[in-house]
């Protein structure tokens, strides 16, 4: 059995302005961001975690160095966020006035439209997520580890692990710096115990 406290890193500038896709763009946390890490860590004060994880993003790895009370910080390229392509930098309202069809094409199925027309697949998000927490399961079993990673791609993996059509992604609300917990079973199974909590 793993266990896995997953965080949305805290909030950036683009967050506060209107939601911009952030994606790739390597921005780092505002005071806002930074209090809300901050806040995690007094929540978890008396959990001891074993490791933690982060993309590779500062927005990611400063939130997990907040939040973990500054233990080391493993970083990984799969979970970086998703590559949102012509979406990036902008808000939904602005990419939908350009060229509406990329986002209609985006919500029928996510699991093989590109994002932003150019970006990657659902599909290809959620093989790499998957492929790190099998990872982490084989390294970490029977351990408590932080991971640290961004809005999209903690959805869609819940979503897929979850067995719910990559469609439904956006079902999940996940607020910058809230806690989830899940954890996976010897065969890989999740089960989610929290989601979009203040604490454990």
């Amino acid at each position: 059995m793993l266990k896995v406290i997953l965080l949305r890193h805290g909030e950036t500038a683009y967050n506060a302005d209107g939601n911009r896709y952030c994606g790739r763009t390597d921005i780092g946390l505002t005071e806002k961001g930074v209090a809300q890490a901050t806040k995690v860590f007094e929540a978890l004060k008396g959990v001891t975690v074993d490791a933690v994880y982060a993309s590779p993003l500062q927005r990611a790895r400063t939130t997990a160095a907040i939040a973990s009370g500054n233990q080391e910080v493993i970083t990984d390229e799969r979970l970086i966020e998703a590559d949102f392509g012509l979406w990036e930098g902008k808000t939904k309202e602005e990419f939908n006035a350009a060229d509406p069809s990329l986002w209609a094409q985006w919500m029928s199925d996510p699991g093989v439209a590109r994002a932003g027309g150019i970006g990657e697949t659902g599909g290809e998000i959620v093989n790499r997520v998957n492929d790190f927490f099998e990872d982490l399961h084989r390294k970490h079993s029977g351990q408590l580890v932080m991971v640290v990673a961004h809005n999209g791609i903690n959805r869609l993996y819940l979503a897929y692990k979850l067995g719910m059509p990559l469609s439904n992604y956006r079902r999940f609300d996940m607020e910058n710096s809230a806690v989830s917990y899940f954890e996976l079973d010897d065969q890989n199974v999740l089960t989610l115990k929290k989601l979009n909590a203040t604490a454990l």
